[in-house]
């Protein structure tokens, strides 16, 4: 039978074990990818709750400045 020298062997085995790797840290990427998503829709639930209550607060109308807090109106248009 014939077999493959040892550092043919090893370099095979190499090669497998990176593929194998790779493809796990894919894997954890992509679970974190999905963490993130979620993290980022509680997020969004969250900031919109909390411009509600803004809304309330202040109007329907306000446009904050998210640098300063500086709070302008909206012109209404006549027609």
């Amino acid at each position: 039978m014939e077999k493959l020298t040892t550092e043919e062997l090893n370099k095979v085995q190499g090669y497998v074990s990176e593929f194998n790797t790779l493809k796990m840290k894919i894997g954890d990427t992509t679970l974190a990818q999905s963490a993130l998503v979620s993290d980022v829709d509680s997020l969004k639930v969250e900031y919109n709750k909390y411009e509600m209550s803004l809304m309330e607060k202040y109007g329907e109308d306000a446009i904050v400045n998210v640098q300063s807090g500086e709070i302008t109106r909206t012109e209404k248009t006549e027609q």
